[in-house]
This record gives C-alpha cells, sequence and structure tokens, in this order.
C-alpha cells in the first residue's frame, strides 16, 4: 500500500472517531460556567418556585451557578419565546408549562416560536393538581351534590378563575361541558384573589392550583371536593378525583425543563439525568411537598408527548366554550 493510501486509511478510521468523541467531549465539560434558566412568570410562581429548587440542587451537584430569571409577560409567551430563541448552547434553558407550550397556540392562533420545532424536550418537573372548591355557602359536600344543583339552575353561578385560557378556566368549562350544565366565568388575577372570590362568595366555586385551595380549607373557609388528576394525589389523599366522582375531567398543572432546539444532544441527556437524580431525593421531594407539588421526572419523548396530549385535550374544549384571547 502507497504511503498516500495508508494516510487515507488512517483518516477514513480516525475522522469518525473523533467526530464520535466530540458529543461526549462536550457533555463531560459541561457546565464550565453559569447557567441561565429562564422562568416565563413571575416571582412566586409556581415554575418560579420549582425552577429555583431544581436550579439549587444542579448548582450544589455540578459546582456552577444555576441563575433564575423571571421574564414574564403574554401569558408566558415571552420568556418561553426567550428560551426558544436562545444559544442552543446548553447555558440556557427554560421552565415552562402547558399554557405557553401548548394551550396558547390554540387560544391566540400563531406564537412566535414553535413548540415541536424550536425545543429540546429535557423532563418534566412537578405537577399539582386543581382542587375543586366551593363556597360553604354554597352548602355542598360533594360534586354530585354540586352537579344536581348546577342543573337545576344553570347559569346562576359563577366560577372565579386564575384568567383567561388559564388551565383553571379550562378546567372549569370542561366540567361544565361534561356535566350538561352552564356556569358564569369570572376571571382574577390570581389563585389567592380567585380563593378569596369564592370564601367571600363573590364566586361560588373554582378550580384552583391545590395550594391555594387545600390551605383555605383545613382553615374552614371553604371547600375542596375533589381534585382533577387521573389518580388521587398522595399529598391530599382524602380528597376524590373528579374521576371517581362522575365527572370525566383531567387538568393536571405540570411544568417542565426545556432547552433551545439544536442544544447538543450530550448535554441534553446529561442535563436531564442530573435533574431526574435531584428529584428523586428526600432534600427536593420534601420542598415540593410543601407546594402540594410531587415530581415527575420524565424522558424528553415522554415530556413531548406530554404536550401532544395537552393540544388533544383542550382543543375541543376551546373550541365548544369559544374561549378567545383577551
Amino acid at each position: 500500500m502507497t504511503t498516500v493510501r495508508r494516510l487515507a486509511a488512517l483518516l477514513a478510521c480516525a475522522v469518525p472517531a473523533l467526530l464520535g468523541a466530540a458529543p461526549a467531549a462536550v457533555a463531560q465539560e459541561w457546565p464550565s460556567r453559569p447557567v441561565r434558566v429562564i422562568v416565563p412568570f413571575g416571582a412566586g410562581s409556581t415554575p418560579d418556585l420549582i425552577a429555583r429548587v431544581v436550579a439549587e440542587a444542579l448548582q450544589q451537584r455540578f459546582g456552577q451557578p444555576f441563575v433564575v430569571e423571571n421574564k414574564a409577560g403574554a401569558g408566558g409567551n415571552l420568556g418561553t419565546e426567550a428560551i426558544a430563541k436562545a444559544e442552543p448552547d446548553g447555558y440556557t434553558v427554560g421552565v415552562s408549562i402547558a399554557g405557553p407550550l401548548a394551550v396558547n397556540g390554540l387560544i391566540q392562533g400563531r406564537l412566535p416560536y414553535d413548540w415541536s420545532r424550536d425545543f429540546a424536550y429535557v423532563t418534566t418537573l412537578a405537577t399539582q393538581p386543581c382542587a375543586l372548591a366551593v363556597s360553604n355557602s354554597l352548602g355542598v359536600a360533594t360534586v354530585a351534590e354540586l352537579m344536581d344543583k348546577l342543573r337545576r339552575d344553570p347559569g346562576k353561578y359563577n366560577y372565579a378563575s386564575i384568567g383567561n385560557g388559564s388551565l383553571s378556566h379550562l378546567a372549569m368549562e370542561a366540567i361544565a361541558r361534561t356535566s350538561g350544565t352552564s356556569i358564569v366565568h369570572i376571571a382574577y388575577a390570581s389563585s389567592p384573589q380567585a380563593a378569596t372570590a369564592i370564601i367571600r362568595g363573590d364566586a361560588q366555586m373554582g378550580c384552583l392550583p391545590a395550594v391555594a385551595a387545600t390551605s383555605q380549607a383545613e382553615a374552614g373557609n371553604l371547600k375542596v371536593i375533589a381534585v382533577s388528576t387521573p389518580e388521587r394525589s398522595p399529598l391530599i389523599p382524602g380528597v376524590p378525583t373528579l374521576k371517581e366522582s362522575g365527572i370525566d375531567v383531567e387538568a393536571e398543572a405540570w411544568n417542565g425543563l426545556v432547552a433551545p432546539a439544536r442544544t447538543p444532544p450530550a448535554v441534553v441527556e446529561r442535563l436531564g439525568d442530573a435533574v431526574r437524580e435531584v428529584l428523586s431525593t428526600a432534600a427536593v421531594r420534601d420542598k415540593l411537598a410543601t407546594q402540594v407539588m410531587v415530581p415527575i421526572p420524565s424522558t424528553p419523548e415522554a415530556f413531548r408527548g406530554r404536550v401532544e396530549a395537552e393540544l388533544r385535550r383542550w382543543g375541543p374544549v376551546i373550541e365548544a366554550a369559544g374561549i378567545k384571547a383577551n
């Protein structure tokens, strides 16, 4: 074999080996500097809380800062767009939810990003149920009693939500649609305001984030008669699900970790493995439990499937209820 042919043969073997080694080297070196964690909602929101819990654990694990940056606006679209359009180098990731990833596009039409094309799905993080809360003045203690009252007087009663197109809005519209009745929607700016409206009797019910409703129920200010998750929450096991109560509705307030599309797959895998590991620790589980949240680590494929399921679930509800952007 000539010298030229020997060199060609060596290069033919070496180049693929070097290319194969590059992603592994990138993953081993990551993170070598601070990582930005964008949250598309304000400080104190559920995505913000989970982001800070996970960021703290990752900082301890990797020895690099994971800096949470709140970028609220447009129902979560503003911050979620910032994640999608960030440099895909593994140093910008974000925590988002079903609204900006799935539901907002159904309500608002075209978004400045594409859920299926512009993100690397890393893992789901945590979920909490929506709790069906009713005013004490309504005089009901079960879903069956509530449905009986609603069917006798359709359109007489109000429900509080935490905003047009929010999960609390969609869940109540799904309950009304499934049970064959109508309830008047009143939107509030936050879950504490919605809970206060139910306590005062300005609204008679609402499907609110569990953390906002259970604390008020424990104080005797309202009643929680069901949760919207497929199974009972292990943190409030005495509360039945809507399905157990004869209403075939599911609504979960989940959140997940995403990165810009084209983030190196080896980095996505390294990050996902680390997050799934920290979510399994007792310290993280205990912190989440104070917010009535449980960890739901997943594969990227399962995370993407969850977003697709939200699109299928809420599309018919939004169309039937005529829900439009404000």
